[in-house]
């Protein structure tokens, strides 16, 4: 069948939306139509190149749609299920997946290296009949898209697709960042580095956890002042002074800190604004060749925790359901991430809303 699909070609852009030709699915496999893909910085950072991907590759990882195909052997979905994506396509079987860590995942994380889907091949072809790779398993930023049913979970379909999609990453990530890996409790002070769509589900998820105090820092002014309306107790410039400013806040810093930004700098800062006892949570995903410094024997002397948390420590088809009953219960607002939808053909317009700072979490809408 064919499909439009936007499509980077060479590193820094912009993306080309294209009409291509979509094979039908594979074993295991299901066809969905796509109902919306939230813009993400893991996408910007394959097109900026800092996060080095096979190319041409149709992008998009954060996405919702409706079933409407399935593959020979795809037993988990039947036409009409709507479906959220995530990025990580659990095959279930690895040890990974079997020690309940599906988020790091050997042959989904291979795949995903390679650009393919979990099953292997690509689905994809481009008008001279070349394939380009698939992003994450699931290149959402398309009208149609062929992923493995190990990368989709089913959700209600009373589910607005703008909303179904942020719960593909933003909420997996952040939410998962809060409840799994920074493990907030109630009475916690907690601090949230970076206020994207990633961040400030972390935020809402630190909150529904019971923190006491949660501090969010940006340099973004707007960022701050939607994060102190949902429910941040202090917010903070991002610079030179942010962590004096929070360890004077926190009385001495914070419990739980959770870095969003991919910045290494940052991270230290976070690192720095985390108290005695306290766990430094990060989620983003700097440049490889970036390091960073701690001092070390902080981490014995005051018995302190870094974490790297990835798909925020999640098990989808465990937690999409879990998140998605807190957002209808009122405890996990994620509509209040969005900054907008936007055309396919206008995707290259919001990326640089979201370099920029201007957006939160927008969604193409095809």
């Amino acid at each position: 069948m064919r499909t439009r699909g936007a499509v980077l070609t060479a590193v820094g852009g912009p993306l080309e939306v294209l009409d291509l030709e979509l094979d039908p699915p594979g074993p295991g496999e299901v066809l969905v139509k796509v109902g919306a893909t939230g813009l993400c910085h893991s996408d910007l950072s394959v097109i900026d190149g800092s996060r080095v991907r096979p190319l041409p590759m149709v992008l998009g990882h954060e996405a919702a749609g409706e079933v409407v195909e399935t593959g020979p052997g795809a037993s988990d979905f039947s036409v009409g299920d709507r479906v959220v994506l995530s990025f990580v396509p659990a095959c279930g079987s690895c040890r990974r997946c079997a020690s309940g860590r599906q988020a790091l995942c050997e042959p989904g994380a291979a795949a995903n290296r390679e650009g393919t889907l979990l099953g292997g091949g690509r689905r994809l072809r481009l008008p001279d009949g070349s394939r380009p790779h698939h992003h994450l398993g699931v290149s959402g930023f398309a009208e149609y898209a062929v992923v493995s049913e190990k990368s989709a979970t089913r959700v209600p379909d009373d589910l607005a697709p703008e909303v179904a999609a942020l719960f593909g990453c933003a909420v997996l990530t952040g939410a998962g960042a809060a409840f799994h890996s920074a493990a907030v409790r109630p009475g916690d002070r907690v601090a949230v580095f970076g206020l994207g769509g990633v961040g400030l589900a972390a935020l809402l998820a630190a909150r529904a956890a019971g923190a006491s105090q949660i501090v969010a820092v940006d340099v973004v002014a707007h960022k701050r002042a939607l994060a102190r309306r949902l429910g941040a107790t202090h917010d903070v410039a991002g610079g030179a002074d942010a962590v004096a400013a929070v360890r004077d806040l926190t009385g001495g810093g914070a419990d739980k800190v959770i870095d969003t930004t991919g910045v290494a700098a940052v991270l230290e800062q976070a690192y720095l604004a985390t108290s005695a006892g306290g766990t430094t949570v990060t989620v983003g995903l700097p440049h490889p060749e970036r390091t960073v410094t701690l001092p070390a024997l902080s981490l014995v002397a005051e018995e302190r925790t870094l974490k790297g948390s990835y798909l925020g420590s999640c098990v989808p088809r465990r937690d999409v359901p879990r998140f998605v009953d807190l957002y209808r219960a009122g405890q996990l607002p994620v509509h209040e991430l969005l900054s907008g939808t936007l055309a396919l053909d206008d995707v290259n317009a919001g990326f640089a809303r979201l370099a920029s700072g201007e957006a939160v979490r927008q969604v193409v809408v095809p």
